[in-house]
């Protein structure tokens, strides 16, 4: 029987209650619109569901050094064009780009304790992944300030590129806490499926940079210089708005910053995950960097070129990214629930998908290279090299799509150590002992651009035998 003193005098109070009760619920239900429930539902359409918004996010993510690129091109040159592209991208990738595999792991991790429902691993990992990013930052930001200057001269940039070059890469090294923070962040949010925050908040940091880059550098005509601290200026912004994400959310990825600090044992399992997934990066970064060297033997004329033709290519790189993004995490929630038959299914849809876009690409690319190359420069030297190399790689995009999604499924299922050294082994080091031993003999930037295509051909032939084997030694795609 219920006490009318306590219904009468206190029905006001425990009315508020309710309505705050509401408030939350409402406030938790909107907290979860964005995110993605892949480990349900048709699986063509919840890789597409996650995979567009990713795409966008690495477009925008492009769109940070294209624009510094565009501008520079336009507005200084094509000395200053060389100086904030091919070499300082090319030591910039190497760094951060072990650090974004090393992360990788945190993404992994994450989406496995999401998919399984085990909150409180959810929260240590995030905890740890975020101090991963600040430290990380911190060290990559020393790396990068000190070593730059060694790193160029070994690379052989030419002497009238130098000063801008060193300019450029100094300044970006000195954002690279928040660069990475914002990384970290927005696989954090990935990893439980929500791919369009992310989204939003790289194309706010995107506009700040273009805006940016006009202003310095067309109104106040400070160069490199000013597209440096423009793209900085906006990573910062991006960082910012993901991390406000990650501290105002209620659920079991929240954000505290009282609690960021390692936890032991999950710390140990995102290196024992991303770092082969870091060493296979930064093997692919210094393949990189020696093949930069070698293009920089054949002058400014053809360094532009190259440079041009990177982001180019990066709308290819950008779109397999989005793939192997989309079925790590899509292996990696299901794979935690142990829904191996998905699992498989899905894995072959994505392949399927990448191939066809590869393709896809590959033509309209080919037939409509001029007129991106025109965006970049009006010099006639430099667009006439730049379509050599592109008419000479973009036909053979597709001999890479197997290394991208085979390689993030077998991540997402823990499994990274063996395709660091398959990659490591088919393009890294099978491309470097191409550049050693053929360019001496045929000194042509050509010779240089054919061990793209052979390095992935056998990279992908090695991670078909290998995904097949391991498939079936751990019984994944017979289990229900």
């Amino acid at each position: 029987m219920k006490n009318k003193f306590f219904t009468r005098n206190f029905e006001p109070a425990a009315q508020s209650l309710q309505a705050l009760k509401k408030g939350m619920i409402i406030y938790m239900k909107k907290d979860h619109q964005n995110i993605n429930s892949i480990t349900e539902g048709v699986i063509w359409k919840q890789i597409l569901i996650f995979f567009f918004p990713l795409l966008l996010g690495n477009f925008f993510q492009q769109l940070y050094n294209t624009t510094d690129a565009v501008v520079v091109g336009q507005f200084v040159g094509k000395k200053a064009l060389s100086a904030v592209g091919g070499t300082t991208g090319t030591l910039i990738n190497l760094l951060v780009g072990f650090f974004m595999g090393v992360s990788s792991g945190a993404t992994v991790t994450i989406s496995q304790y999401y998919g399984a429902k085990n909150e409180g691993e959810v929260s240590k990992a995030v905890h740890t992944s975020i101090a991963l990013a600040i430290v990380g930052g911190a060290a990559i930001m020393l790396i990068g300030l000190i070593g730059a200057p060694f790193a160029l001269t070994w690379m052989g940039t030419p002497e009238e590129i130098m000063p801008e070059a060193l300019t450029y890469i100094r300044i970006y090294f000195g954002g690279m806490i928040a660069n990475l923070l914002y990384n970290m962040g927005a696989g954090i949010l990935r990893a439980i499926g929500d791919s369009r925050r992310p989204l939003y908040y790289l194309i706010a940091g995107c506009l700040v940079n273009i805006v940016l880059d006009i202003v310095f550098v067309a109104v106040f005509h400070w160069g490199v210089f000013g597209v440096a601290i423009a793209t900085v200026l906006s990573q910062i912004s991006s960082a910012v708005l993901v991390c406000i994400t990650l501290i105002k959310t209620r659920n079991s990825y929240r954000l505290n910053i009282k609690e960021i600090r390692f936890h032991k044992l999950i710390l140990m399992k995102i290196i024992e995950v991303g770092l082969p997934a870091g060493f296979q990066s930064m093997m692919y970064s210094f393949s990189n960097v020696i093949i930069q060297s070698s293009v920089n033997r054949f002058g400014t004329n053809v360094i532009a070129a190259w440079t041009a033709y990177g982001k180019i290519d990066g709308i290819f790189w950008m779109t397999m990214s989005s793939f192997g993004i989309s079925v790590t995490t899509f292996v990696g929630q299901n794979f935690g629930a142990a829904k191996y038959d998905r699992v498989k299914k899905g894995i072959r849809v994505c392949l399927v998908m990448a191939m066809s876009v590869a393709i896809g690409m590959s033509v309209i690319l080919y037939g409509g290279g001029s007129v991106i190359y025109r965006l970049f420069t009006q010099d006639e030297l430099v667009i006439a090299k730049g379509m050599e190399i592109l008419h000479f790689l973009v036909p053979t995009f597709f001999t890479y799509v197997c290394i991208e999604i085979l390689s993030g499924s077998l991540r997402g299922m823990g499994s990274s150590l063996i395709p660091m050294i398959l990659t490591s082994l088919g393009v890294c080091v099978l491309r470097i002992v191409w550049i050693f031993t053929m360019l001496p003999i045929w000194p042509d930037v050509k010779t240089v651009l054919v061990s793209y295509p052979i390095s992935w051909v056998v990279t992908s032939i090695l991670f078909i035998v290998y995904f097949i084997w391991y498939t079936r030694k751990h019984n994944y795609g017979l289990k229900k």
